[in-house]
């Protein structure tokens, strides 16, 4: 245990929360517009305001950080588990503008796979955040991503191996690869961010 003269700014697991609520909140939205597709139902601008909420609240995040002299957790720890949050966001935004963007016609099965293990890895780390300022019990949150990102890059591996034994239009292979690759994106940035906070356990117990 740690002790200290200062007083530490817990308020950035407050930020952490909502940086959790806010992934989790965009991963179902895509995964409701990948089941939806190519119905328009407004998704894809929730979807970047989202991904425009994620943006604000790294900032306020960095900001504080650039402005705390003693914080609960290790500086680095809190910048990059920020970053790796961020990014997934971003991904989710990504994916929804490719669905857009390439005009693709109906989704694939597998994409809607992939869309329904990032929602179950955003909700473990959303959980898993959610209870992050006790430092204790939150093995399970990473266990069950890790378990979740290796069933995401099997069914990846389908999807592409699907891709050229179908006698698919290349053009349509190539916005698929594309699709599927930021989606692998998603999930494995929810991984990185679980081994940050199996880290910042680690260096706290």
């Amino acid at each position: 245990m740690r002790f200290s003269l200062l007083p530490e700014d817990r308020s950035f697991f407050d930020l952490f929360n909502e940086a959790g609520q806010n992934t989790l909140r965009a991963a179902r939205m895509l995964d409701e517009m990948m089941d939806t597709w190519p119905e328009d139902t407004g998704l894809n601008r929730e979807i970047l305001i989202a991904e425009q909420e994620g943006d604000r609240i790294t900032h306020n995040i960095v900001s504080r950080l650039n402005a705390t002299f003693v914080t609960p957790i290790d500086r680095d720890d809190i910048f990059n588990l920020a970053g790796r949050l961020d990014d997934v966001v971003d991904y989710i935004e990504e994916a929804a503008d490719f669905l857009v963007l390439y005009k693709i016609e109906a989704p694939m099965s597998q994409a809607q796979e992939l869309t329904e293990i990032l929602v179950g890895c955003c909700e473990q780390l959303a959980t898993g955040l959610e209870h992050l300022p006790s430092l204790r019990d939150l093995d399970r949150y990473w266990i069950e991503i890790h378990r979740l990102e290796n069933e995401g890059d099997r069914v990846s591996r389908d999807a592409v191996a699907s891709l050229f034994s179908n006698g698919i239009d290349p053009m349509v292979v190539i916005r698929w690869k594309d699709i599927f690759a930021v989606l692998e994106r998603a999930i494995d940035a929810t991984e990185t961010a679980a081994h940050i906070l199996e880290g910042i356990v680690m260096k706290n117990s």
